[in-house]
């Protein structure tokens, strides 16, 4: 089994009532990952997964000093049950609108820019597979979708609710 991360795109109105009620939200949650399917377009899904590349991609923007943790989300779900890997966490709007803004300046080749994948294994970083310098591209096909998702999530003022499953 492996570890993915996955992205919910909020209203702040359904941001609100999933802090209130967390079995909602994972109910809701599930729906939403039941009608939307891979084909859906960054831009117009509700929801988002990183699959596997969770861990590196948080590895690259921690090192880059990202202003936001869009990998772990910032603030718990209270009193949320564990989704897979933890219970939820969540990005209000503006949080997610600073990331986007950044995500929107920066390339892939800048997030990996001076990264040797020897520093991913000796930080561990999930899934260990690091053994080569073509292992950084790993990643790179999942980034500019994430900053679409981001960046249309943004523009609605959405929140975003972050999980490992």
């Amino acid at each position: 089994m492996s570890m993915n991360g996955e992205y919910l795109r909020v209203t702040p109105g359904e941001l609100a009532r999933a802090l209130e009620d967390p079995e909602w939200a994972l109910d809701f949650a599930s729906d939403v990952q039941d009608q939307e399917d891979e084909e859906t377009a960054p831009a117009e899904a509700r929801h988002f997964t990183t699959h596997q590349t969770w861990n590196l991609l948080g590895f690259l923007l921690k090192r880059s000093a990202f202003p936001v943790d869009i990998v772990f989300g910032e603030e718990p779900v209270p009193e949320a049950d564990d989704w897979g890997y933890g219970p939820p966490r969540y990005l209000t709007a503006d949080r997610v609108r600073l990331a986007a803004d950044r995500l929107n300046r920066m390339t892939y080749d800048d997030l990996v820019h001076g990264v040797d994948h020897n520093e991913l294994a000796t930080a561990e970083v999930y899934p260990r597979i690091w053994d080569s310098p073509t292992s950084l591209d790993w990643a790179r096909d999942l980034f500019v979708p994430l900053t679409e998702f981001f960046r249309a999530a943004a523009s609605a003022e959405d929140a975003m609710v972050i999980w490992l499953d």
